[in-house]
């Protein structure tokens, strides 16, 4: 074999061992360095969490009319009855937090932030700005990372019809109940699997619901696991419900 040969293959596989290394750290970057970041940025969030619950109630909250689109239907001449009092929240700025939510089925316990950008889905789960918030009438859409940076909703696909969810905001702690995956999207486990591009799951909604988005499967942004749950308690559930 002549040394010439003998470099070219001596240089492929020094280049093959490097490639190796840099591949094996970026891993290790992505599963477990991405971790400790949003680890940090949750104990910053959940510290100023209580001091911006304070601004929000001061600059953000008040009570409205709630007035319910009536359905001529089921209800040609409506009887309006007495005014219904919604508690209303504002959204605040990008990148702050906002809420907290919590799921005891899978021991999830971290601080929402307003936003979807990479940068906010970094330090956590992200309301979708324009869907209402939490405890609101509509649809109010969270998304968060499944395997990277925390993984808050890397067990989101254990998730049951009837399994209970919390989120806290401002004006108190809003109860959601999962409901069944829609038939159009329900895989052979009773998931909900759609497209990135099928924004129908955001879509507004009557009554209040709550709804989790994060990639599907596992280390891959092929698809979307969507979660759909149904406001049950919460400072604005009984107006909610009772216009239902």
């Amino acid at each position: 074999m002549s040394p010439r040969l003998i470099r070219i293959i001596r240089g492929a596989g020094w280049s093959l061992i490097w490639a190796g290394v840099y591949l094996m750290g970026f891993v290790a970057y992505q599963l477990w360095f991405t971790n400790l970041l949003t680890a940090r940025d949750q104990s910053a969030l959940a510290a100023s969490l209580e001091q911006n619950f304070a601004v929000a109630v001061s600059n953000r909250v008040e009570e409205v009319p709630y007035e319910p689109i009536p359905d001529p239907v089921a209800d040609p001449d409506p009887d309006p009855g007495p005014p219904r009092i919604l508690l209303q929240e504002a959204e605040g700025p990008a990148g702050e937090a906002f809420a907290q939510i919590r799921i005891a089925k899978i021991d999830l316990d971290v601080t929402i932030i307003e936003g979807v950008r990479r940068r906010d889905l970094k330090k956590g789960p992200g309301h979708l700005s324009g869907s209402p918030l939490p405890g609101q009438p509509g649809n109010s859409v969270i998304s968060g990372h499944r395997t990277t940076y925390g993984a808050p909703f890397g067990s989101l696909d254990k998730l049951q019809p009837g399994d209970r969810i919390e989120v806290e905001t401002a004006i108190g702690v809003h109860v959601y109940e999962v409901r069944e995956a829609p038939e159009q999207c329900r895989d052979e486990d009773g998931r909900c699997i759609v497209r990135p591009t099928d924004l129908w799951v955001i879509e507004p909604r009557e009554s209040a619901w709550l709804t989790l988005t994060t990639c599907h499967p596992k280390f891959s942004s092929r698809r979307r696991l969507i979660v759909f749950a149904e406001l049950i308690e919460g400072p604005n559930a009984d107006v909610i419900l009772a216009s239902a």
